[in-house]
């Protein structure tokens, strides 16, 4: 059975303690390769190998920082077949949405800040004859990157690219539960010449390797994205040492539409917010508001075509759902539709696993689910499911609407459908979100900030803002008087 290795200071190494987790393909139910179950010997030698290369590295020219990433650009889109096949073992999406999605944007991400980097330019501010202000923005030096399981490989190089483009050296942990391309990206790192030290990857249980990171005394800054429970400990641990934080977290994102609505592009869009990737997306929206002239025409063409989606093998073709990520997170799922029924509510569609035959009879798979007939304030509609299970509940004013909205603690993301352009506006200005899609979903322009309000995060990641976030700023004074 292949044994996944760290990735320190340009080498493919076993963890220090040679302990090892099981990797399990979500699919097959079963074990397919061991994760290193890495530890604070690990994060130091980590630390150590970034610290030898954050000098040199910072003081690299922009322009060969640009080619390496970009290089490794290159390299993730010669290898797009194997890295789509290994993210749905890993993840139990869908290999058509990895080869489609999450791979091409683990490029673009690389290739993107790659970029960025040449254009990313300093500050400055004339004071009549009194003399100059300019602005610098440096390295900080090493930092940690923490990613989530849902979006493996798209996240993670989320982070680390405009960690990398900005001169800083990285220790960085992919998710235990999907560690797999991350691993397969340190080879590409190691193909494409990136120096030695310069990015270390270290797999392991958040609570012996991101804990590492977060405490460790001499990493200056942390980017997380993930829960928003593991984001508090992780802002109560670093919030003292005076570490900067970018905290992407959880999401209970609201998906109202009007009667004015273009309803057959609302359909089809609104199948992928709820569904893509099972559900597993911090910008899914969960909550769904639809204005009372419409409900009944929406819920049965809802219904309907959620009853229709396939739930095959992964790898096939026509497959639309594929597995939930681990036995763990289908149980937590699943006793939400429990959860959902003693509140009041009604599955109208879906609400059950699905039992495959022959190699997939112990996959982690279960139907799209519907749930009607439950208040805005219930637990089912506050709490982060992150499957794919959605409610539905109509509304009558625009006023009712915003209320049901904005009930939550969350408030990372929501889509607004409406051909009112007045209207839109109005709402979108009044949602307590920090990203609102108006008659689409999930349109991503990489230039934009990119986070979330009240319990979904603190900073914005994206374009300019995540420069300036792996960057300290230092202001020099010139006096010409």
């Amino acid at each position: 059975m292949e044994k996944i290795a760290n990735y320190i200071n340009g080498e493919l190494l076993a963890p220090v303690a040679g302990k090892y987790i099981d990797n399990y393909n979500p699919a097959l139910g079963e074990v397919y390769s061991l994760i290193p179950d890495s530890d604070e010997q690990d994060i130091e030698n980590a630390y150590k190998a970034a610290a030898a290369a954050a000098q040199a590295w910072g003081n690299t020219q922009a322009e060969e920082r640009f080619r390496i990433l970009n290089r490794i650009a290159d390299l993730i889109d010669r290898d797009l077949d194997q890295l789509a096949m290994a993210e749905s073992t890993d993840n139990g999406k869908p290999v058509k949405l990895a080869k489609t999605v999450d791979i091409p944007r683990a490029s673009s991400n690389m290739r993107f800040f790659a970029t960025s980097i040449l254009h990313f330019a300093n500050e400055a501010h004339g004071m009549e004859d009194r003399g100059f202000n300019y602005t610098l923005r440096q390295p900080i030096g090493v930092v940690g990157c923490i990613s989530p399981w849902n979006l493996p490989l798209y996240l993670f190089t989320w982070k680390i690219a405009p960690a990398l483009a900005t001169g800083n050296a990285v220790v960085a942990k992919p998710s235990e539960v999907t560690p797999y391309t991350a691993y397969l990206f340190s080879k590409l790192c190691i193909e494409a010449g990136l120096p030695k030290g310069v990015l270390n990857i270290v797999h392991g249980l958040g609570g012996k390797v991101g804990s590492a990171i977060t405490k460790h005394p001499r990493i200056k800054a942390i980017s997380f994205t993930g829960g928003t429970v593991t984001g508090a400990e992780i802002a109560r641990v670093a919030a003292p040492m005076f570490k900067k934080l970018s905290l992407e977290l959880g999401g209970k994102n609201p998906n109202i539409i009007f009667a004015d609505c273009d309803f057959d592009k609302m359909m089809s869009t609104t199948m992928r917010s709820s569904f893509a990737n099972q559900g597993q997306i911090c910008l899914c929206g969960s909550r769904i508001y639809v204005q009372r002239p419409i409900y009944e025409k929406f819920r049965d063409e809802f219904v309907k075509r959620t009853e229709a989606m396939r739930v095959v093998d992964p790898s096939d073709e026509k497959s639309q759902m594929g597995a939930i990520v681990s036995q763990g997170h289908i149980d937590k799922v699943m006793s939400y539709i429990e959860l959902a029924k003693e509140e009041g509510g009604k599955v109208i569609a879906g609400g059950t696993r699905v039992q495959m035959d022959g190699k997939f009879s112990k996959g982690y798979f279960m139907r799209p689910t519907i749930i009607e007939g439950l208040p805005h304030t219930c637990r089912t509609n506050q709490e982060e499911i992150f499957g794919p299970i959605v409610t539905i509940q109509p509304f009558d004013t625009e006023e009712e609407a915003l209320e049901y909205a904005n009930s939550t603690q969350y408030g990372l993301a929501a889509t607004v459908w409406t051909q009112d352009v007045n209207k839109a506006h109005r709402v979108a200005t009044k949602l307590e979100s920090g990203i609102v899609w108006i008659n689409c979903w999930l349109v991503r322009d990489l230039r934009t900030p990119f986070g979330g309000v009240k319990s979904s995060g603190v900073g914005r990641e994206g374009g300019f803002e995540a420069l300036r976030f792996f960057t300290e700023a230092k202001n020099v004074c010139v006096n010409l008087s």
